[in-house]
């Protein structure tokens, strides 16, 4: 753990030089436009202090020639960063929260959760078919995804349509897309496109009715070391409140069913005159069987913070010590009440026959 982490918050008063927060990041254009975001915040919160971007490969961003759910690995995209976290070559990692296990190695924490951006799909289509949807493509039109979830929900839907992998960062999909001939349209998140300022390629967006996004879809998450109080209290001021719910209610319901990306898993939240309404629902891996639900739980976010020790339960990997922990306590429990009553009516075996499948594909 870090011992110097006191020098993190502000300067010595004699004016000496202050401690460079590093940040971990991984190296695609998304994810560094995501970090500097983030680091822009953290400026704006604490004028004057010195941030230092550290970039660095991971096992998600080397393989390429595997669908995702096929590594085996929950810890793609964050292991390495985890690792630096440990070593303490950094202070403080960015994810994307879709990237991020809901169960953390000991010793991390997501110390914070930034405003989530629009959380649903899009479909990006091959110049040639500009003004159509997923609806009107051509009978065997080819549509790459790398995600089970997505192609669970709409191969059922779009039946005419073939759906394939398609790996890479956004920049080597969409030229994938556009100089070879293999896919009419490829899916994607919104919020992706719109931080790398392409929101022009958006041609329709998948809302929750026609496809369910995936846990923590849309957010940017912190990541730091648990007992590195100075950081943490650095860093807590970028949480938001309602995302903050949203993603604990998420993650306890992904948690509680033991999902992951090998299996088809999609939600849907929304906060709405204090109350959390949750949608989760699973698939078999071609969408023919499936089930969803949706349960709500009052959740009061009041001004004043209750009084009381405070011992920075994490839940489902996520401190929010700035977020009341009753409020905290409901969003969990909502995600654990719709996984259990998806349990109760048969998911297990649908996300069992899923794994199985998934591992002899």
């Amino acid at each position: 753990m870090s011992g110097n982490g006191g020098a993190a918050a502000t300067a010595e008063e004699n004016g000496s030089k202050m401690r460079v927060i590093r940040v971990g990041t991984r190296k695609s254009q998304l994810a560094r436009i995501q970090t500097d975001t983030v680091v822009a915040m953290l400026k704006t919160w604490h004028p004057g202090m010195q941030f230092e971007i550290i970039a660095m490969s991971t096992t998600g961003d080397k393989i390429l020639d595997t669908a995702l759910s096929k590594i085996g690995e929950k810890s793609l995209f964050t292991k390495e960063l985890e690792y630096a976290l440990e070593k303490n070559e950094v202070d403080l990692v960015v994810h994307s929260l879709k990237d991020v296990p809901t169960i953390l190695p000991p010793g991390f924490t997501i110390g914070a959760i930034c405003k989530r951006e629009n959380p649903c799909d899009a479909v990006v289509f091959h110049p040639k078919f500009i003004g159509k949807t997923l609806e009107t493509l051509p009978e065997k039109s080819a549509v790459g995804t790398s995600s089970l979830r997505r192609v669970a929900q709409l191969q059922r839907k779009f039946p005419h349509l073939e759906f394939r992998s398609i790996r890479g960062n956004l920049n080597t999909r969409l030229r994938k897309l556009d100089e070879q001939q293999e896919f009419s349209a490829i899916i994607l998140a919104v919020a992706g496109l719109q931080r790398m300022g392409w929101q022009n390629r958006v041609g329709q967006i998948l809302h929750p009715e026609e496809c369910m996004y995936a846990v923590g879809q849309g957010a940017l998450a912190v990541e730091v070391r648990a007992k590195d109080q100075d950081i943490l209290d650095l860093v807590s001021v970028l949480h938001d409140p309602e995302t903050v719910l949203r993603c604990i209610a998420e993650r306890a319901f992904l948690r509680h069913l033991e999902g992951g990306c090998s299996v088809p898993v999609a939600v849907h939240t929304v906060m709405s005159d204090g109350q959390l309404y949750l949608t989760g629902g699973v698939w078999s891996l071609d969408g023919s069987d499936g089930m969803q639900e949706t349960m709500q739980a009052t959740i009061q976010i009041p001004v004043q913070h209750e009084d009381g020790p405070e011992d920075d339960p994490q839940r489902v990997g996520i401190t929010a010590r700035n977020i009341p922990r009753g409020a905290q306590l409901a969003a969990e429990n909502l995600g654990i009440s719709l996984a259990s009553l998806l349990l109760n009516k048969g998911a297990k075996n649908i996300l069992d026959v899923a794994r199985q499948l998934n591992d002899v594909h």
